[in-house]
């Protein structure tokens, strides 16, 4: 026997989308990853509730929804830190919820880092495009109806079986969240004149960021010479340098390519605390070995327990 139910979107926050761990497998036909900008948070909150580790997630973004859950849910918000209410009542983040049909999640005043994940027992269901549910919206890809959500919207919670729940052992998660309105990011260089020039300044992250990149703010770098080269195929985390000079970081929704200049590679286990990052927030950067970061990476894992 399976149970099965829905959120309906009451307000839609600032940009509210459907997200998983990514759509991988197709970069080189051109497509994007996507997936959760702080892809630790959107598997903390899954392993919270006994999910499957690349189950959907919702992705707030600054300014959160007012949901309503149209049967009972079992749900854990987790990532940046808002104020937030059940029926009016203040509930705790990184916490296994139980919602009654009918019942209101609102989120308030946010108080620290960007972007939260809303988990639900038995994951979002909503259609596979090749392969993930994560949604890109330039390319009205994934996600509902490959768009951010709109009041109005109402989403499947996928089918749970009986027998399945909550994960009793995992009661709470460290979150990578920025200090003091920014943080600082440990990268591989990749160009030791660019990433010279990149260390020894802070930036602020511009508001024209976007989940492509976060443009940003400060003193202008080298570009190379004649400001383009070759496209190369890029990582996220890349941090290019365009002819103007402001380095921009890439996110999951980047090109799969780029002819700029990279600087540096910010390391996997920093990426959810770039994803955090909020606009007006400051970032610095520091050297990282390969070595360094991949024992970072299992760190990261170790803390979420097994996938």
């Amino acid at each position: 026997m399976t149970l099965v139910g829905a959120l309906s979107v009451l307000r839609p926050g600032m940009f509210t989308t459907i997200q998983d761990l990514g759509r991988w497998g197709f970069q080189s036909s051109g497509v994007p990853v996507s997936g959760a900008l702080d892809w630790y948070s959107h598997r903390a909150a899954n392993s919270l509730l006994g999910n499957g580790v690349a189950m959907a997630t919702v992705e707030v973004t600054m300014i959160g929804p007012h949901l309503r859950f149209e049967t009972d849910t079992t749900f854990a918000v987790t990532g940046a830190e808002f104020h937030l209410t059940l029926d009016d009542e203040r509930i705790e983040m990184n916490r296994v919820i139980q919602a009654p049909s009918g019942a209101i999640l609102k989120f308030g005043a946010r108080i620290r880092g960007a972007r939260a994940y809303i988990a639900v027992a038995g994951g979002i269901d909503v259609p596979d495009v090749l392969g993930s549910k994560s949604t890109h919206v330039l390319t009205a890809m994934g996600g509902h109806m490959g768009r951010a959500l709109r009041a109005g919207d109402t989403i499947a919670v996928g089918a749970m079986s009986r027998g399945e729940g909550v994960n009793s052992s995992a009661t709470r998660f460290p979150e990578p969240l920025p200090l003091a309105a920014g943080a600082r990011l440990r990268v591989v260089p990749a160009d030791t004149q660019l990433f010279g020039q990149l260390a020894a300044h802070r930036f602020q992250v511009s508001p024209r960021s976007d989940r492509m990149g976060f443009r940003l703010e400060g003193p202008s770098l080298p570009s190379a010479p004649g400001g383009e080269m070759l496209s190369i195929a890029v990582p996220t985390g890349a941090i290019q340098v365009p002819p103007t000079g402001n380095p921009i970081l890439l996110m999951n929704d980047h090109a799969t390519t780029g002819g700029y200049a990279i600087a540096a590679t910010a390391i996997t286990a920093d990426l959810p605390l770039a994803g955090q990052l909020a606009p007006g927030d400051w970032v610095e950067f520091e050297v990282c070995s390969m070595e360094m970061a991949a024992a970072e990476l299992r760190s990261r894992e170790a803390a979420l327990g097994p996938a």
